[in-house]
């Protein structure tokens, strides 16, 4: 395997497929005693913070009504 001048390398479609890498997924490099490992990131932990969040918004208006707000300019 060969890393391009950007530091980049092509992760062979078997390990993707065993790791479970799609397109757009995060992964982080782990060491340990010297050797680096790849695995999936983890989850960002701001979704969690919202998690709680959901469903408790006190607007009386329709999707629709909020849509066309947001698109407004």
């Amino acid at each position: 395997m060969r890393v391009t001048t950007k530091g980049q390398v092509t992760i062979p479609i078997n390990v993707r497929e065993v790791l479970g890498i799609m397109p757009e997924t995060e992964i982080d490099f782990r060491e340990d005693n010297g050797r680096f490992y790849i695995v999936k990131a983890d989850k960002p932990k701001i979704t969690k913070q919202f998690k709680k969040l959901r469903g408790i918004a006190t607007a009386k208006m329709s999707t629709d009504e909020i849509m066309n707000l947001t698109r407004k300019s």
